[in-house]
């Protein structure tokens, strides 16, 4: 399997060690890793739809319009994607192919970093079979989320009280897996830091989650 992990953005959410913890995981898993700082990796349509999986960590950032419709193209012909947190689905918040191919988009995390909560399992899927829902203390993510995908694991709003608690409970998706094309997209909404997804239940989803999507 050959794998790109590419990192950058915002430094907040560690993504040098981010992708260093997931190009790990990929490489003791025998697969070719190549890992980048930089987005010119995605410059070339036939050089991004040779990898069988797309590790994007960038938070906010911006990137060009064909080089996201070149991971789009991959994508639709094949080519897996998977990520967490802000490094995929708080990526290039003015593109949105983006949006549209990751499926869903940070909007907020009421109480900030810090928040303890609890992530429910609600799927039987392989992704997540046996392991049992957890708690976290770190930021919750509230999503808007593309209704077609299938989701694996949820959080329950409101912890922190905001203006969106006069609306009721609210089950956020937390994991998810939705196909675009022939490819599949996977996503986990932990990972605020490093040492929130380096062990534990966090670890095990997201190592399933990068091997399920890579290419067939």
């Amino acid at each position: 399997m050959r794998a790109l992990v590419t990192w950058g953005g915002w430094d907040g959410h560690e993504p040098d060690k981010v992708g260093a913890l997931f190009a790990g995981w990929l490489r003791e898993a025998g697969a070719e890793v190549t890992l980048t700082d930089t987005l010119s990796c995605l410059d070339e349509a036939a050089e991004v739809a040779g990898y069988d999986l797309i590790v994007p960590v960038w938070t906010m950032s911006k990137i060009g319009k064909e080089q996201a419709l070149n991971v789009c193209a991959a994508v639709a012909a094949g080519t897996g994607i998977a990520g967490c947190h802000g490094g995929m689905c708080d990526a290039f918040r003015e593109n949105v192919d983006w949006q549209f191919l990751t499926g869903s988009q940070w909007v907020a995390h009421p109480g900030n970093d810090g928040v303890a909560y609890r992530v429910r399992i609600v799927s039987d899927d392989a992704l997540v079979a046996g392991i049992g829902d957890f708690d976290v203390t770190s930021e919750q993510y509230y999503l808007h989320v593309d209704p077609a995908v299938k989701v694996l694991a949820v959080t329950d709003f409101p912890v922190a009280p905001g203006p969106h608690s006069v609306n009721g409970p609210v089950a956020m998706p937390v994991a998810y897996v939705k196909g675009y094309g022939q490819g599949r997209v996977y996503y986990n909404a932990l990972g605020h830091q490093a040492n929130v997804i380096d062990h534990g239940a966090p670890a095990e989803m997201l190592k399933r989650g990068l091997f399920w999507a890579a290419r067939r």
